[in-house]
């Protein structure tokens, strides 16, 4: 039977990953104000319930609390991007170049390739990031970690925070869609550590582009 302990638990878990979802999405940007009034109807949770699941986002450095002033979507230096490009270096790198290649297992990848081209081709600029980030996933989800998913998941709401400083998300995005096409198609083939070559490659530009785009 479960217990009332377990049940507020799970409400907070589903509440965070809603909240990271959203700010994944692009739906949260930074400096957005989070009332408890509005956020306990919208995610159907107590108010106890949703302070726990602030708090998990504030020790993952996703939100903010103001002493008076409330909880807010939190705004990231650029020592905190370079930070997060750091650590995707060392895990997306890695996944991919461990990953199995007899068959690669590309499908999500190209899954996520095929929804940021449709995306671009649409002008839908913030679901080619949204598609972007998850490709970026499902590099990592390559390891079999459900550990290592769900860091990857904080890291990608994180950067969604960072892309929101953009001026003009076609030119944040546009570059990146025939990079993580070309990654597939390289990993399809076979060869795994040249992917994850390009990658690094594609992770150090991506960090020096959007580090360039912040005001």
């Amino acid at each position: 039977m479960t217990t009332a302990p377990d049940r507020a638990e799970t409400g907070a878990a589903r509440a965070v990953a809603r909240l990271r979802d959203r700010m994944t999405a692009g739906e949260l940007a930074p400096g957005t104000p989070l009332p408890e009034s509005f956020w306990t109807v919208e995610l159907e949770v107590s108010r106890n319930t949703l302070r726990e699941a602030f708090s998990t986002l504030i020790e993952e450095g996703l939100l903010v609390r103001y002493p008076h002033r409330g909880v807010f979507v939190a705004t990231l230096s650029p020592a905190q991007i370079a930070d997060i490009y750091r650590v995707r270096v060392l895990l997306e790198c890695t996944a991919l170049r461990q990953a199995p290649t007899d068959p690669p297992r590309a499908g999500a990848l190209r899954a996520a390739v095929d929804d940021a081209l449709a995306a671009a081709e649409a002008g839908e600029w913030r679901a080619v990031g949204t598609a972007n980030m998850h490709f970026h996933e499902q590099i990592v989800a390559l390891a079999g970690s459900p550990r290592l998913d769900g860091w990857m998941r904080q890291l990608t709401a994180e950067l969604r925070l960072a892309f929101a400083a953009a001026p003009d998300y076609e030119a944040l995005h546009r570059p990146f869609v025939p990079m993580n096409d070309e990654i597939t198609r390289v990993y399809e083939d076979g060869d795994a550590l040249v992917a994850a070559d390009l990658l690094r490659d594609y992770l150090l530009t991506s960090e020096r582009v959007v580090l360039g785009v912040l005001p």
